[in-house]
């Protein structure tokens, strides 16, 4: 008997590193790509603000309202790729925002670049609950946190790669007649369309379809994953209105707004932060990369230890207020090494509480709500996105501090932080 369960612990173990290394390589490419076309504007600002005449207010506005769109087209384009399958969807997704991603090259002053962000946004809108929706197909919920907080290191991944990238692209200023904030935007927007394009070859939108599994790593897979779905006692499925207004999916939003209006306000504002103290370009764009390296590590680890002891609430919880100890921090220091090390706690925060937060609400949807509950949570964090990026723009022309402007986020992720402590066991969506 005992021989036996661990045979069978054994192969699932053994199938489980088969799907994940065929499919989270990809997906983090995928996502890299997503993050750096959405976050080089940051450093096109060291150069392109001054060019197309946008002051911290319009750049706010501009980028906040990249997350309106998102808001807009979230829940829609979920249920799309619940409808035409995950390969069509998401390589429509890739080719469409990559496409626009290089446009922004074409910006000529305030109105066009606001109407790019916005564009852009409702190209993209879709492609993160996506992907989450997506692993709930491949992964049974014990192993999620593990999962999702891997795949989601493609953020800080990212950042910590397209920082020096996107400090030298910067310096092809001259080149064919073009900025180097245009070059920026046009050759890191070409491989998104590659990938797109090839999504379509390598991704299967669920096991059952997977040429790469046998017959009985399917049945074996697609079992495993239906019987712990069963046995967390989930709500029935309730309507897609029903989900879009429930109390617990938009606290859940409420709460992962504390992580993405921060990971939105400093990707947006962290590199003007950094080059205020007298940097390059290049310099700003290697220290830029410091806070992501750091959390990509602790992301990965403190999502293993919310899966080793099957705790996500205070895990979460614990995460937020790093991100608010971080941020409020800034405000005591006026040198650089200082602000960096608090810089690294707030990132370290932002990312390491997506693990446990994803695992988190995944396992509160009944499956047939779970396509437009979890595009409900990320449009609500979405949404308030939007008001980051513009508070903090407001605050930066009314104060010239770069550390006061970032007072918005820290409240976020304080009240992030007392409303995940405020939930209780996670089985009743009420």
């Amino acid at each position: 008997m005992a021989d036996g369960m661990m045979a069978t612990r054994t192969a699932h173990a053994a199938l489980m590193r088969r799907v994940s290394l065929r499919l989270l390589p990809f997906l983090m490419l995928c996502y890299i790509l997503s993050v750096i076309d959405r976050v080089n504007i940051g450093f096109a600002a060291l150069s392109m603000n001054k060019e197309l005449g946008l002051t911290a207010s319009i750049f706010g506005l501009g980028g906040g309202l990249f997350y309106i769109s998102f808001f807009l087209f979230e829940v829609p384009s979920n249920l799309a790729l619940q409808r035409f399958g995950a390969r069509r969807w998401i390589a429509r997704i890739m080719i469409s925002w990559g496409l626009i991603s290089g446009c922004m090259a074409l910006a000529t002053g305030p109105n066009s670049f606001i109407a790019l962000r916005f564009l852009l946004g409702a190209a993209e809108a879709g492609f993160f609950p996506g992907i989450i929706l997506y692993l709930t197909y491949w992964f049974p919920p014990r192993e999620r946190a593990r999962i999702i907080a891997t795949f989601m290191v493609a953020i800080p991944a990212a950042n910590f790669i397209g920082s020096p990238i996107s400090g030298l692209l910067l310096g092809l200023d001259g080149v064919l007649g073009l900025q180097g904030w245009q070059w920026m935007f046009i050759l890191e927007a070409a491989p998104t369309i590659a990938v797109g394009l090839a999504c379509l070859f390598y991704l299967s939108d669920r096991p059952q379809t997977a040429s790469w599994l046998t017959e009985a790593e399917r049945t074996a897979l697609a079992a495993s994953i239906a019987a712990e779905e069963a046995a967390l006692a989930k709500p029935q499925p309730m309507s897609i209105w029903q989900v879009l207004s429930n109390r617990r999916v938009i606290l859940l939003g409420l709460i992962y707004a504390g992580s993405n209006v921060s990971s939105t306000g400093l990707t947006l504002w962290q590199p003007q932060l950094i080059k205020s103290f007298g940097l390059s370009n290049l310099d700003t764009g290697l220290l830029n990369s410091i806070p992501f390296i750091c959390g990509a590590i602790v992301m990965v680890l403190w999502s293993r230890r919310s899966d080793a002891r099957a705790e996500r609430p205070l895990h979460t919880a614990i995460a937020l207020a790093m991100i608010a100890i971080g941020l409020f921090g800034c405000l005591f220091v006026n040198s650089l090494i200082p602000t960096i090390a608090l810089l690294c706690l707030a990132i370290i925060g932002t990312y390491a509480m997506k693990g446990p937060f994803w695992a988190l609400a995944t396992e509160q949807l009944a499956a047939g709500s779970a396509a437009p509950g979890i595009a409900q949570v990320n449009a609500i964090a979405n949404l308030l996105s939007f008001l980051a990026p513009f508070l903090v723009g407001l605050i930066k022309d009314a104060t010239g501090s770069y550390q006061i402007a970032l007072l918005p986020i820290v409240f976020f992720a304080a009240l992030a932080t007392l409303l995940v402590l405020s939930l209780r066991k996670p089985a009743a969506l009420s």
